[in-house]
């Protein structure tokens, strides 16, 4: 009938071009993510002389914990929506893990790893995400996923592999046991976090649970205080203006841009693509620090970009099925 195909296309069509603007902010979200982190690593190797990985986490939150505060308090007041009771718990969760012992751990494994390798052994994040996701948030496991999965990983061991190497003749290489067992500790704690905040942001929108996080982990680390400022006063400029940048970059916006993709995406997905950090932290410290990669973290960095591509790939459906539950 003539008449009812109007309002069949005005019905549809708005509901199609709102999915396409939210998965564009979606994908946009993991981008900036993805190179922010990757700065951070650099950051975090760059100044890492002048704080120490304490007072380092703590100047990095409470920066973060004021820039955000400044989005979320108006929303706050007018929204009146706080967690209560029981709904504190994974936010205490992930704020303790994530935004404090995590960044602990990996300022201190920067002290003894570059920023390449240390990014590359966060990046065990994903295989341990996206398996905690299948179990406990019942996403399953897409075949492309697992297989996307490894590949990438293969990626991330080549370019340990390479890494591991002295970057040149003569020289020593950055590997450090001490250091390897800081950064795994780094992504266990992340990775169990990722877990803890999905169904938060079910509830909170991802600035307030985010800053949430930051606020508490801020709160954990206050013991680190006094450090914090007589290394300010002992620290050269560049190296203060690199501590408000880990602070309002890779902490306020990195942060929030992870979480309101993760609103939208299936936990496991979303973390396989920071399989593209270390290969995105190898070229910033490259070209920042003069860290230069070995050939085979060159090579471990494409291999990645394709494991990060297969993870995209969607299963096909058996006829009458309903829609993947990966959605």
């Amino acid at each position: 009938m003539p008449s009812t195909s109007p309002a069949s296309r005005t019905t549809t069509a708005p509901p199609q071009a709102a999915a396409t603007r939210v998965k564009a902010l979606g994908v946009a979200s993991m981008v900036v993510t993805v190179v922010l982190w990757a700065s951070a690593f650099v950051g975090i190797r760059a100044i890492g002389p002048h704080f120490s990985p304490g007072s380092l986490t703590l100047g990095r939150l409470a920066i973060a914990a004021v820039v955000l505060a400044v989005l979320v308090l108006p929303q706050l007041l007018k929204s009146r929506l706080l967690p209560r009771g029981r709904e504190w718990w994974p936010i205490l969760g992930y704020g303790v893990m994530w935004f404090g012992g995590y960044n602990v751990a990996l300022n201190a494994a920067e002290h003894v790893l570059d920023a390449g390798t240390s990014a590359l052994l966060i990046n065990v994040n994903p295989i341990l995400v996206a398996i905690m996701a299948g179990i406990f948030l019942k996403e399953g496991f897409p075949r492309w996923l697992i297989i996307g999965s490894l590949v990438a990983f293969a990626g991330v061991a080549l370019i340990a592999f390479g890494s591991g190497q002295a970057s040149m003749p003569g020289g020593r290489t950055t590997a450090d046991v001490a250091g390897v067992l800081l950064c795994l500790l780094a992504a266990v704690l992340a990775a169990v976090s990722v877990i803890i905040q999905k169904p938060v942001l079910r509830k909170f929108p991802a600035a307030q649970a985010t800053w949430f996080g930051i606020v508490v982990g801020a709160l954990c680390c206050l013991p680190f205080a006094g450090q914090l400022i007589s290394e300010v006063q002992a620290a050269p400029p560049q190296a203060t203006w690199g501590l408000a940048y880990l602070g309002v970059f890779p902490t306020a916006i990195a942060f929030t841009t992870w979480a309101y993709a993760l609103s939208l995406v299936d936990a496991g997905k979303l973390a396989a693509t920071t399989y593209l950090v270390p290969g995105t932290t190898i070229l910033i410290s490259w070209l920042l620090l003069g860290e230069i990669p070995a050939v085979l973290g060159l090579v471990g960095g494409l291999v990645c970009l394709v494991g990060v591509g297969l993870t995209r790939r969607r299963s096909r459906n058996p006829r009458g099925a309903g829609p993947s539950a990966s959605r």
